[in-house]
């Protein structure tokens, strides 16, 4: 077993980037649609994919039909992301790391949270690029409430035994081509 989260990285970067490449939108977006299901007016966080992360706008522009979804925007380093309000005609404007975020609109507290990720486990536990803004984010609206944390990523960034910290934050469900994985002893 690999413990170096930097080599970790780099197996999981490789085998993500060999799945983006096969057409897998379709299944991401139904899966990802059953496990959220026929909310109403909630506040649901989606995110802008960089480089070959799984895409969920397909899922969040369907969503956004009766709900408010927003998109993290990076403020400070060192500090949890904040959201603000998406839809598919929203002007965008290149954000930290290349990712887009909207030029303007509302701020949002989402409770639904679709979140990117480089590898999981079946533990639930998510590798993310290290820069730790998801784990302080999951932190800080889990303190405030009830919160769900999806994962959204390709069956080929499943890893054994993702090595933790107690800062890391586990997700609530993985959902990948292949599928929904989900921990059914959270509630939100």
């Amino acid at each position: 077993m690999i413990r170096d989260k930097g080599a970790l990285r780099k197996a999981a970067f490789a085998a993500r980037k060999q799945a983006y490449g096969e057409d897998h939108n379709a299944a991401l977006t139904a899966a990802l649609i059953a496990e959220i299901g026929t909310t109403r007016d909630e506040v649901i966080a989606g995110y802008m994919p960089i480089r070959t992360e799984a895409d969920p706008r397909p899922a969040m522009g369907r969503l956004s039909a009766s709900n408010t979804v927003c998109v993290p925007v990076i403020d400070t380093a060192g500090q949890p992301l904040l959201f603000r309000a998406w839809t598919e005609n929203t002007e965008m404007i290149e954000g930290p790391f290349g990712a887009q975020v909207p030029a303007h609109g509302a701020w949002c507290q989402p409770r639904i949270l679709i979140v990117p990720l480089v590898a999981f486990d079946r533990q639930f536990n998510r590798l993310g690029y290290g820069g730790g803004f998801y784990d302080r984010t999951l932190e800080m609206l889990r303190a405030r409430g009830p919160v769900r944390a999806v994962g959204l990523a390709f069956s080929a960034q499943e890893l054994p035994d993702l090595p933790t910290e107690a800062t890391d934050q586990p997700l609530d469900a993985v959902i990948t081509e292949r599928g929904t994985l989900a921990r059914r002893d959270r509630t939100a």
